[in-house]
């Protein structure tokens, strides 16, 4: 078999351009908030939530009251799962060090990692309130020592989402609004009179969401430009069919232009996964979501050996790729173009989603080519100083500075360089004025 064979074929492919409508809506409600602050937050709220409380900010006293609200197991699920994350992250912080080095004798270059002085941490309510975005947000920002985050969660159909209000507390957030959606984004990028203004965003949303992230790019950082959640399995002919199935259709519920796809070596393993997939998408929970994902944006792909397998999905540069073979760290050697790696059939995509302790907020729509996902990093700004002590060293990049600078018309930098090559080294200065006692 020398061209792959496709199973089942993607109906359509969706574009990484967004909606023209979207953006226009968006930037509308970006800039009424700019100019009219705390006014236009609460205008918006109440035009899309049907919320306008007193305050949006929740008291000590209030959130000691949600969370108490929050079952026992639950708050300790949360505990262990913030654990995990905290685990991993601190990990990724310690693999970041500052450093000095003597470059040449009397110069000295060093690097630091600071934290942002002021994150935002949303997570989104509606149909699936993701509780384990605040674990990835707020926990991570705090492992990278952020001094400050405000979370955003909206109240969903009136109510106080107890369970993301206790995890965004419990990781630490030290101001938590009930505000969701574009308002709550713009509020904390741009500051209002009661909002405090943030260095960088996190967290995922809806379309409008995702579009005012992009817009607000720049006035502030952001964690990554966020699209459908995407699914790539590679399987072997020994993978079990009905766990291919069920994982596949794991993301596909997450949205309705979820991509999933199935590469595999073995026609027989892709036409039993089919048929699986056939026989518990009408009765998931959740099918209206995953149906249309699997219909449009699901793909089963067969290629001659498992190495070819592994490049075609190198091709997709998928967000979760879940390695379904007798070798799975083979991907390791072989791949280089995914937001996560799952090895293993003991490994699941849901793992990572929301209990394992790698975080959950990846590349996608191709972004895997150059980018991975949210992590300590993120947060952190890697910056460098110089100094140079030597005489000798200071007038020899002087002379270096001057002819250099020269080469690129830059005549006030060759000057700078000029100036020490003559105050620390004796060369001569023939652009300064004759009277000049700067010397």
């Amino acid at each position: 078999m020398s061209e792959p064979l496709y199973i089942k074929s993607a109906r359509s492919v969706a574009t990484p351009t967004g909606d023209p409508a979207v953006a226009e809506t968006v930037s509308a409600v970006i800039a009424d908030i700019r100019e009219r602050g705390d006014a236009a937050v609460r205008e918006y709220s109440e035009k899309f939530d049907k919320w306008t409380p007193e305050t949006f900010k929740l008291s000590d006293a209030q959130i000691e009251e949600i969370v108490a609200r929050v079952p026992a197991e639950i708050v300790d699920d949360i505990k262990t799962v913030q654990q995990n994350v905290r685990v991993f992250a601190q990990h990724q912080r310690d693999s970041l060090t500052d450093f000095e080095v003597e470059t040449v004798p009397g110069v000295h270059l060093g690097q630091r990692n600071l934290p942002v002085a002021a994150a935002g941490a949303y997570a989104p309510g509606g149909r699936y309130p993701l509780v384990a975005s605040a674990h990835m947000t707020a926990v991570t920002a705090k492992v990278a020592g952020v001094p400050h985050i405000a979370a955003c969660t909206p109240p969903i159909r009136g109510e106080v989402p107890a369970a993301t209000v206790a995890a965004f507390h419990l990781a630490g957030a030290d101001d938590i609004y009930l505000l969701g959606g574009v308002q709550a984004v713009a509020a904390m990028a741009l500051g209002t009179e009661t909002i405090r203004k943030v260095d960088m965003l996190a967290g995922p949303g809806n379309a409008f969401v995702a579009e005012a992230k992009r817009q607000l790019f720049g006035e502030v950082g952001i964690d990554l430009f966020a699209g459908p959640t995407e699914v790539l399995v590679v399987a072997d002919s020994n993978a079990d069919p009905f766990v291919v199935a069920v994982d596949l259709l794991s993301q596909a519920e997450h949205g309705p232009e979820s991509p999933a796809v199935l590469i595999t070596n073995s026609e027989a393993l892709a036409r039993a996964a089919l048929a699986h997939i056939d026989a518990i998408l009408p009765d998931m929970p959740t099918r209206d979501f995953a149906g249309p994902a699997w219909r449009d944006h699901g793909q089963i792909i067969v290629v001659e050996d498992i190495e070819s397998a592994y490049a075609l999905a190198d091709t997709f540069a998928s967000e979760h790729v879940q390695i379904l073979t007798d070798t799975p760290r083979r991907a390791l050697e072989v791949m280089s173009n995914y937001g996560a790696l799952f090895l293993g059939e003991k490994t699941c995509v849901s793992y990572g989603d929301k209990v394992i302790g790698t975080n959950h907020t990846l590349p996608t729509r191709g972004a895997a080519r150059y980018t991975g996902g949210l992590w300590v990093g993120k947060y952190l700004k890697t910056v460098t100083y110089q100094e140079v002590t030597s005489d000798a060293a200071s007038a020899e990049l002087g002379e270096l500075c001057g002819r250099t600078a020269r080469v690129e018309y830059f005549e006030g930098h060759a000057r700078s360089g000029d100036l020490r090559a003559a105050k620390y080294g004796g060369a001569p200065l023939d652009w300064a004025p004759q009277d000049s006692a700067a010397l």
